[in-house]
């Protein structure tokens, strides 16, 4: 299949782009490279450099493709960010999206797998997290999530195939690709900094939650088994909500301990006060996925995830910078 994939140059956005190439899909990436990286897109890819808030330039390259499908991925994903400057998470999350979804019903491509998220549930009462659970985001990043999902859903009348894959905390890398962000605001690659020497100490936000080691507890999932997921929705006939994650959760704790396991180094620990907002725990069930995708995830043991971490930034230890 031939597919037009937005933020391409980002983390997940690249590892899926390798295995769609992989796959033997075309793949045709779509991406102002603001805060991604050159280096971090496939070379089997076409690159077309363009940002989505220009609605010519979409809607141009999108005729000039004419592609199957349309996996978007390029927004901007950092919930402090988005709490002081709202409008720029919108204009840019949900105004881009919103041209890239006009482009589509202009040009004939009727399906898109939208990277979501669990930040559009906000801090849910139930765990584990089902796709009926009420989304009620609380910051503007969940909201503009939110809000692209509604647009979509409400184009269905008008042929638009929507599936939005909610994520949670992504991690891992593969040989070529991995987690390198400007800041980085993710637990495992800023416990790896600590054993690479990079920073003194992880700073833990909290360690007096109703958890068993007092620490918030996430549901992380390998970029690859989240790139599987997407390849897994392009190549059925299916639509709607599905959410990514393991079903299984680990605490900070746990994940500073697999770090020191995986990297042999000792790796020393800060305690900090809370962060506004942060839950104790947030976990997704992922059985919706698994019944009506088939999809399994085949990395969610945390020492795996951490040790293909581990590899990568020891390869990249400034990430795809040279210096």
């Amino acid at each position: 299949m031939k597919i037009l994939l937005t933020g391409g140059s980002g983390y997940i956005g690249s590892v899926t782009t390798e295995l769609l190439c992989d796959a033997g899909h075309e793949v045709v990436v779509f991406d102002n490279l603001e805060r991604g990286h050159i280096e971090a897109v496939d070379p089997r890819a076409r690159l077309v450099v363009g940002d989505l808030r220009e609605a010519t330039g979409i809607r141009e390259t999108l005729r000039a493709v004419c592609p199957d499908a349309v996996m978007h991925f390029a927004a901007y994903a950092l919930v402090g960010e988005s709490m002081a400057d709202p409008m720029k998470y919108f204009d840019n999350n949900l105004t881009g999206g919103l041209h890239l979804l006009d482009a589509m019903l202009r040009t004939g491509t009727r399906k898109i797998i939208f990277s979501s998220t669990c930040a559009t549930y906000g801090q849910p009462e139930a765990m584990p997290m089902t796709e009926e659970t009420p989304q009620c985001p609380t910051n503007p990043y969940g909201e503009s999530k939110r809000m692209l999902e509604t647009a979509l859903r409400w184009e269905q009348a008008r042929g638009i195939q929507p599936v939005f894959l909610r994520y949670f905390n992504a991690c891992g890398a593969t040989e070529k690709y991995g987690e390198d962000h400007d800041p980085e605001t993710h637990l495992i690659p800023n416990v790896l900094k600590v054993a690479l020497g990079q920073a003194r100490a992880v700073p833990v936000f909290g360690d007096d939650y109703d958890t068993p080691d007092g620490t918030c507890i996430r549901d992380y999932i390998h970029i690859v088994d989240l790139a599987r997921a997407h390849i897994l929705a392009l190549e059925q006939d299916v639509a709607g909500p599905f959410n990514l994650g393991t079903g299984a959760g680990f605490s900070v704790k746990q994940v500073v301990d697999a770090c020191r396991e995986v990297t042999g180094r000792e790796i020393p620990e800060e305690i900090s006060p809370r962060r506004p907002g942060d839950p104790a725990c947030l976990v997704a069930s992922p059985e919706k996925a698994r019944t009506v995708l088939g999809w399994e995830p085949a990395h969610a043991d945390l020492k795996t995830m951490v040790r293909h971490a581990w590899v990568w930034h020891q390869a990249h230890p400034h990430g795809y910078r040279r210096d």
